[in-house]
């Protein structure tokens, strides 16, 4: 690829030669086993007079050199900790090559060094290391962004999104608060298991590559399968799977799983993201309030220490119970309209009501979904459970006991997103059957979100599955509330991005 280098990437360059021919490796492959973090230093170091020598190493983040001495900061994967580095220390025989032409000449901002030292503290009262040993363990050949900051205003600052997100791993390196949001990620997952094992449901794994995408309406990527010369599905959802699974015995089962839909992006969506789902057998959808609702509460204390979390200008409460209402008694609430009963020609003339654009591929449950959508879900910001959805909404769901026009079905709003959604799970095979015929009309009438025919499931159905709710969570929506993003590209480390124009332009020169 041809690459136009700046002043001071060549500089680099020269430096990393330089570096090889008076003898010193600027990438060796010798273990440097380090005993310390910045933080754990900072935290243990005291002024008793006992000498704490510590082996660090990490990136050379700054440096003042002031002749025959100097200061340099080292960022490890922890923190940030000041380093002292005197030449007679780290040269101690007549050869000060090291710290007169390595250290002062070659070493750059941004390279990976490792030290050896004792902890002391400054003057000034700053925890700093005072270096005995100084070894090259990487040189960067690209500068890093320098972010300064004087009296309050921020200069340089790496904050372009579409260089962010490109670039990762710059982001992490000098906008240290993001690192602190994919802890969090992790924190996420940790509580979540925990809660789930702690009552004995058991992790598992299902195909990502399927020959029919199920267990959700959306439109698939395909891929073909050259041995086996078929088209096969990325997942869509791992429902399906995951209900076969409680057929063949299993109390309860969950997987953190990828799932991929060949849909549009937005601040909400990307065309890879994780979702949770769990099944449990002998459960219905009013246990699944209680149990998610606890589990939330759980999730936000673990990661943030307390019940609230704030995004943007609001303030939500995990606090369990949670408010619940029923999708139609939330439409008339926000709309005044009342569509219990209303086939889709009367649904049509309520949208133009309410001026809602809708199309004729679109059939009633489609249609209500567009109503709740425009009129109702932005207005929940604190947690509220959406229950009894229209059957036409729900393929896969047990129709109400109390209602067979509808379901017993719930979707969580937080925040005026959907962020979960669970069903006492459909488990009457005839019936299901059915509802995939109906799918297949809407499919046929040019809806192409609409599920594919799974008979292999069917055929699990007749074998017979317990009753048994099922709940999936969006895990990318949940930790933009737990880390008070409104973005999901801030929670993915490498989310879904438009083609590099330069980059482009280079592969047609190279052509």
């Amino acid at each position: 690829m041809n690459q136009e280098l700046n002043d001071q990437e060549q500089f680099r360059r020269q430096s990393l030669e330089t570096l090889r021919s008076i003898g010193i490796n600027p990438y060796p492959a010798a273990e440097f086993p380090t005993n310390a973090f910045s933080t754990e230093v900072k935290g243990k170091f005291t002024d008793d007079g006992e000498k704490y020598e510590v082996v660090m190493a990490g990136r050379l983040m700054s440096r003042r050199i002031m002749g025959k001495a100097s200061f340099a900061e080292l960022k490890d994967s922890k923190g940030r900790i000041q380093l002292y580095i005197s030449r007679d220390e780290i040269c101690k025989g007549e050869d000060k090559e090291l710290y007169n032409t390595v250290f002062k000449r070659l070493l750059d901002i941004g390279d990976f060094i490792g030290v050896k030292g004792y902890v002391f503290r400054t003057q000034t009262g700053e925890i700093s290391v005072h270096v005995s040993e100084l070894t090259v363990l990487s040189k960067s050949l690209r500068p890093l962004p320098i972010v300064k900051e004087k009296d309050g205003v921020v200069y340089d600052a790496f904050s372009d999104p579409e260089s962010r997100y490109r670039q990762r791993y710059v982001d992490l390196v000098v906008n240290e608060e993001v690192k602190d949001i994919f802890v969090k990620r992790t924190k996420v997952y940790t509580s979540m298991r925990e809660y789930f094992n702690s009552k004995g449901y058991l992790e598992v794994e299902t195909p990502i590559l399927q020959s029919i995408p199920g267990g959700a309406s959306a439109r698939p990527f395909i891929t073909h399968h050259n041995a086996l010369d078929i088209p096969l599905y990325l997942r869509i959802a791992d429902e399906l799977y995951l209900k076969r699974l409680i057929v063949g015995g299993f109390e309860g089962v969950y997987e953190f799983s990828k799932n991929f839909r060949n849909e549009g992006m937005d601040r909400t969506h990307n065309p890879e993201f994780t979702c949770m789902e769990i099944y449990i057998s002998y459960k219905d959808y009013n246990w699944m309030m209680d149990f998610t609702e606890r589990m939330l509460e759980k999730i936000c204390r673990d990661v943030n220490g307390t019940d609230e979390v704030r995004v943007g200008d609001n303030v939500i409460s995990f606090k369990a119970p949670f408010k619940r209402i029923t999708m139609i008694g939330s439409i008339n609430e926000f709309t005044g309209i009342d569509i219990t009963g209303m086939n889709e020609s009367q649904l049509r003339d309520v949208c133009k009501q309410l001026h809602i654009e809708i199309d004729e591929t679109m059939g009633k449950g489609k249609i209500i979904d567009e109503i709740f959508g425009d009129k109702c879900e932005g207005n929940y910001i604190q947690p509220t459970f959406i229950t009894d959805y229209p059957i036409e909404m729900s393929p896969l769901c047990k129709r109400h006991r109390n209602n067979p026009e509808l379901t017993e079905r719930f979707e969580l709003m937080v925040n005026g997103k959907e962020l979960c959604n669970a069903y006492s799970e459909l488990n009457d095979p005839i019936d299901q059957l059915g509802r995939f015929q109906d799918q297949l009309k809407l499919s046929e009438k040019g809806d192409d979100e609409a599920m594919f025919i799974d008979m292999d499931f069917v055929r699990a159905l007749e074998y017979g599955m317990p009753p048994t709710s099922g709940m999936g969570i969006g895990i990318d929506r949940l930790v933009m509330l737990m880390t008070g993003q409104t973005t999901i590209q801030e929670v993915l480390l490498f989310p879904q991005m438009k083609p590099e124009k330069k980059q482009s332009s280079n592969l047609e020169e190279e052509k």
